[in-house]
């Protein structure tokens, strides 16, 4: 398990400095074909920092309000809460808000800027199908996300493809609306229109994926460390193939915004190639498979 968690936060580190790296350039291109140097950059930066304050301190909210999801307190759910609770001591963590999804489909997320504004969402299809020690997988796995500030790092990916897709827009917009003369004088231009060119038009797209891989990545680590609270990690594994054969179809309040939250796809489990390679989690039986490595 120790290992597993090792492995997953050395990758994340190198595909977060990829991600680093591929903006400042994207910037720096910028800067030559329009001839305005870091400035698009700066202002990408200033806007996409802007946007982001406000769902740094209110996301978890608007989260929680699109997925439908209802406060439960303790007298509610006895069951539940004693669940959560249990895990949270052991992790040493405080106690999140719960809520409850009224949903068929086995699912569950956590959010939240820190554990110390946390909350947990959980499914009706979860509590009424899974097993004592299966629930318990899922819960350790979302609180799992809080311990690591799963959902500060992809906040942090999400500023950064934001940036990407202004400077891409504004970089295709620069080639065609800029001074022709001014890039006729540099020696560089017929290489850095055709760079130009195809970054803006795949930029987005390269961000996306990245950002889609570092969620992936994270999943893989919520598993692992989620197996090492329980110290059960069949718990989880179990929950997992429950839900490949119980999620055929979405959660009704599934959106793009909100789905990297989830323990599993919330638009349901697909077989294919593409639609693996853009989801943000991993195939179930790649994750059942590592969880089933680790018992």
């Amino acid at each position: 398990m120790y290992n597993q968690i090792d492995s997953n936060k050395r990758k994340t580190v190198i595909l977060m400095t990829l991600f680093i790296v591929f903006v400042l350039f994207i910037g720096w291109l910028y800067g030559q074909i329009t001839n305005t140097g870091y400035s698009g950059l700066t202002l990408a930066l200033i806007i996409s920092l802007v946007m982001t304050f406000f769902s740094y301190f209110a996301g978890d909210k608007a989260a929680l309000a699109t997925s439908g999801a209802r406060p439960i307190a303790k007298e509610d759910n006895p069951y539940v809460y004693r669940l959560v609770e249990n895990l949270c001591i052991t992790a040493g963590l405080p106690l999140p808000k719960i809520y409850l999804i009224n949903d068929p489909t086995i699912n569950a997320f956590a959010t939240g800027r820190d554990p110390s504004h946390a909350s947990l969402a959980i499914t009706q299809g979860a509590i009424d199908n899974l097993e004592n020690e299966e629930l318990e997988g899922v819960i350790a796995h979302e609180l799992s996300h809080v311990k690591n500030y799963d959902i500060r790092l992809m906040m942090v990916v999400i500023i950064l493809v934001g940036i990407i897709a202004l400077v891409s827009d504004w970089l295709m917009r620069g080639f065609f609306w800029g001074k022709r003369s001014e890039r006729e004088r540099n020696q560089l231009s017929a290489i850095l229109m055709i760079i130009g060119i195809v970054l803006a038009i795949l930029s987005p797209l390269i961000a996306q994926l990245i950002q889609l891989a570092i969620s992936r990545k994270r999943e893989f680590l919520a598993d692992a460390d989620g197996a090492l609270l329980t110290r059960y990690p069949a718990g989880l594994a179990n929950a997992l193939k429950k839900i490949g054969l119980a999620n055929k179809l979405p959660l009704k309040t599934a959106n793009n915004a909100t789905a990297h939250l989830y323990i599993a796809n919330p638009f349901g489990q697909s077989q294919k190639f593409l639609s693996n390679l853009f989801s943000t989690h991993p195939p179930l039986e790649e994750r059942i498979a590592k969880l089933t490595q680790m018992a």
